[in-house]
């Protein structure tokens, strides 16, 4: 399987928020665990402003789109990102890649 497209950029900002929250979260939320990726990837936006969206999108926002369509229609059967908007995209599609960066962390600090 391919890496997703910026992975390791995302898995940093994910290793960044668990520097800053981890304690935070498993002394005030007793569900940190199941609650991991909300925190770390709903709760603040990824990308912020239209320019900065686009650059990071680069060659590869049609790409980033078919993912978002694809794991949209398969989780809520219809797809709700406004796929116009640049910042929507890349805020979206941290989202679903944090999701998997999130279950590998959780995989490998079952006992964190």
């Amino acid at each position: 399987m391919n890496t997703p497209y910026k992975y390791e950029e995302i898995q940093s900002h994910f290793n960044n928020y668990l520097d800053e929250n981890l304690e935070y979260l498993k002394e005030n939320d007793p569900h940190w665990q199941d609650d991991l990726h909300n925190h770390a990837f709903n709760t603040d936006y990824y990308i912020i402003g239209r320019y900065q969206a686009k650059q990071w999108l680069g060659d590869n926002v049609f790409d980033v789109i078919d993912t978002i369509k694809e794991y949209e229609q398969q989780n809520f059967g219809e797809v709700t990102t406004d796929l116009s908007e640049p910042e929507s995209v890349v805020n979206m599609y941290a989202y679903i890649v944090g999701e998997e960066v999130v279950n590998n962390w959780l995989d490998k600090n079952a006992n964190a």
